[in-house]
């Protein structure tokens, strides 16, 4: 017999996973650079597959993607609540959103630089050995 406790925590782990996955889909749905993030996720992981990429380059291509996507969700979520605070303009919210804009920046570029370090010998050594 499963306690009343055990009960609970299942049930709230099950509700936070819920209530996780709601706004996974909310961003995805309402954001078009969330969807852009995942078009350009699905490329990457295709290529890596036909690129046949070492455990250690999926490591750094996979940290790559889901921290953009973090990093777009978070900015998502910082300007939704800029929005519910302010109406008007202020210079302060202007700047939290630009914060949280450039910090999706900083790790996209990131993210590039790890798709050129990872794929473009990958893609040189083909072309060569096509020609």
């Amino acid at each position: 017999m499963v306690s009343n406790d055990r009960k609970f925590r299942n049930a709230t782990f099950l509700k936070s996973f819920q209530v996780a996955l709601s706004g996974i889909i909310t961003v995805f749905k309402e954001e078009k650079n969330f969807r852009f993030h995942i078009v350009s996720t699905v490329v990457v992981v295709s290529l890596g597959l036909f690129l046949s990429l070492s455990n250690v380059e999926w490591l750094f291509v996979l940290s790559a993607i889901f921290g953009v996507l973090t990093f777009e969700m978070i900015n998502s979520a910082i300007e939704r609540v800029v929005d519910l605070v302010t109406n008007e303009y202020d210079p302060l919210a202007k700047v939290a959103k630009d914060m949280a804009s450039g910090a999706v920046l900083l790790f996209a570029m990131y993210s590039v630089l790890v798709g050129i370090i990872i794929f473009v010998p990958k893609i040189w050594s083909l072309l060569i050995f096509h020609f």
